[in-house]
């Protein structure tokens, strides 16, 4: 039987709100483990998006943030030092952001098979649009080629334990990439960033590429997703 998880599809709210609604059912869900009570009926799948705020992962360095944190304020951009993997990076308006928060005691306990499952879950959300996504072999997160250099369309940062995640992706799709000239994206010097919009020349319509991304975490992950 496939799990079940639950859709939190909560639209705009700051990056702090999101936090604090993944700790709770992540901490909920370690503390059922530690006392084996089962999670086959208590995961989520949180999808947002965030006002402009900048986040710095535990391995991240504060050398990559460009702009001093006064300013940042000024230019109403939040900052968090949060305790995901990864380095630096951007969220906002027109991006989706998917927090999957799940016991992969369900699924396949094995980290680098659940990141592989959330990129092709960005992957063929793309080929819906014509747009290649590509894993690179040293790097987090799809990207996209072009003119022999590549760059990001979605970033990946996650935490995890006792084979319980939080955080997830962030796929560009209309949004404002002036804001990725205030970081180093990822911390990776000698590659860009691009958006579904950017390679398409076009507005994208958001929803649509929401319920995809939605209908193929379904698929992938092979679960129920309840609303």
């Amino acid at each position: 039987m496939s799990a079940v998880v639950q859709l939190h599809d909560c639209g705009l709210m700051h990056y702090q709100d999101a936090l604090a609604m993944q700790t709770e059912y992540f901490q909920q869900m370690v503390n059922n483990k530690l006392n084996a009570i089962s999670n086959e009926n208590n995961m989520h799948l949180i999808v947002c998006e965030h006002y402009p705020v900048i986040t710095l992962g535990k391995s991240g360095k504060q050398e990559n943030l460009l702009l001093q944190k006064e300013l940042l304020q000024q230019k109403g951009i939040e900052f968090f030092e949060t305790n995901r993997g990864g380095d630096i990076t951007f969220h906002g308006p027109e991006q989706i952001v998917i927090y999957p928060i799940l016991d992969l005691d369900f699924f396949i306990a094995d980290v680098k098979q659940y990141m592989r499952n959330l990129e092709e879950v960005v992957i063929q959300t793309l080929q819906a649009y014509h747009i290649t996504g590509e894993r690179l072999e040293k790097e987090t997160g799809v990207w996209v080629k072009k003119n022999h250099a590549y760059n990001k369309i979605c970033a990946f940062g996650v935490k995890m334990s006792r084979w319980i995640t939080m955080h997830g992706l962030a796929l560009n799709v209309n949004t404002n990439l002036d804001y990725f000239n205030y970081i180093v994206p990822c911390g990776i010097a000698d590659k860009g960033v691009t958006s579904m919009q950017k390679e398409l020349h076009q507005t994208i319509e958001k929803d649509k590429v929401k319920q995809l991304l939605i209908n193929n975490f379904e698929k992938i992950f092979n679960c129920k997703i309840q609303c």
